[in-house]
């Protein structure tokens, strides 16, 4: 399992956590997402490598922007 955190900006309520978490859970290889609004956060569990490119398309498909936390 592999874990990695992006910062995500322009959420700012439950419904945007759901969009986000919604959109990155349909990508290939991703076990588990974890989303807040309030921290500004977007935690991914995959089962695999997962490509950053796959999960920032997603987040970007939501209406937001993200990038990797390093």
């Amino acid at each position: 399992m592999s874990t990695i955190t992006y910062a995500v900006t322009g959420m700012t309520c439950g419904h945007c956590e759901l969009s986000v978490r919604e959109e990155v859970s349909e990508v290939a290889g991703v076990e588990d997402v974890e989303v807040s609004a309030t921290t500004g956060t977007l935690i991914v569990t995959s089962s695999g490598l997962v490509d950053d490119s796959q999960i920032l398309h997603a987040v970007d498909e939501a209406g937001y922007s993200a990038v990797r936390v390093v």
